[in-house]
């Protein structure tokens, strides 16, 4: 028996489907996972609550405690391997490790001896406006929702309901709004993709370092609708 509807909700691993190519690209975040803290760690950062935080740079990281009292520390480099490329062999990668953990350092002085026994990574999606797009192929036969530049936790859910009535409600108000109906502009392809990324990682970085101030670049992208402040 055929499926008379797919849904494509693959995210990063998308690039099964051609059609779907241009519309992302997969991005590799990474991690750090600490020993547990002493209670004498925990009072020396003052960090006696478990909340989620980051810090405000473009290329941000983000940091919380897990119930065991470890720290996790990750974001910053994130990574874009030619070609859409995605696969095990790219989940782990030294010299982001290494990166992570003397940003660390320089974030918890106090925390100088404490080690980081497990680390990892693995691939996220993006569009070029940095938000999940919506759409159908195939004569409408073809459903997909991706690109939620990790934050899919609670934006896949919401975009659940939009893959939902694209399927069964197709007179819903949800599918009228301008988020939902307009699509973001398409990567171009290699190697001019590979290019286009990492100018924009490279004038990113640059704008951390001058107080945040976005240069002519980024300024560009933003007013055609690319990147976070589009």
């Amino acid at each position: 028996m055929l499926a008379g509807h797919v849904v494509i909700a693959t995210s990063a691993y998308s690039g099964w489907y051609p059609r779907l190519g241009a519309l992302f690209v997969p991005v590799y975040d990474y991690v750090l996972v600490s020993d547990p803290l002493s209670q004498e760690q925990r009072e020396s950062i003052g960090w006696h609550g478990r909340q989620g935080m980051s810090d405000a740079n473009n290329q941000f990281h983000y940091f919380r405690q897990t119930a065991d009292d470890r720290i996790l520390w990750g974001g910053y480099d994130a990574v874009y391997h030619p070609g859409n490329r995605v696969g095990p062999r790219l989940d782990r990668r030294p010299a982001t490790f290494a990166v992570l953990e003397r940003h660390f350092r320089a974030a918890f002085p106090q925390l100088a001896d404490l080690a980081f026994p497990y680390r990892w990574g693995g691939a996220i999606d993006t569009t070029s406006r940095f938000t999940v797009t919506f759409g159908q192929t195939m004569g409408g036969r073809v459903t997909y929702a991706l690109g939620y530049t990790g934050l899919g936790v609670g934006a896949s859910r919401w975009a659940a309901g939009i893959v939902r009535d694209f399927i069964l409600r197709p007179d819903s108000d949800l599918l009228g709004l301008d988020f939902v109906r307009s699509a973001p502009l398409p990567f171009p392809p290699e190697p001019f993709r590979t290019v286009a990324v990492n100018l924009v990682r490279r004038e990113l970085d640059r704008a951390d370092r001058n107080e945040g101030r976005r240069g002519l670049v980024l300024r560009t992208l933003d007013a055609l609708g690319i990147g976070f402040d589009s």
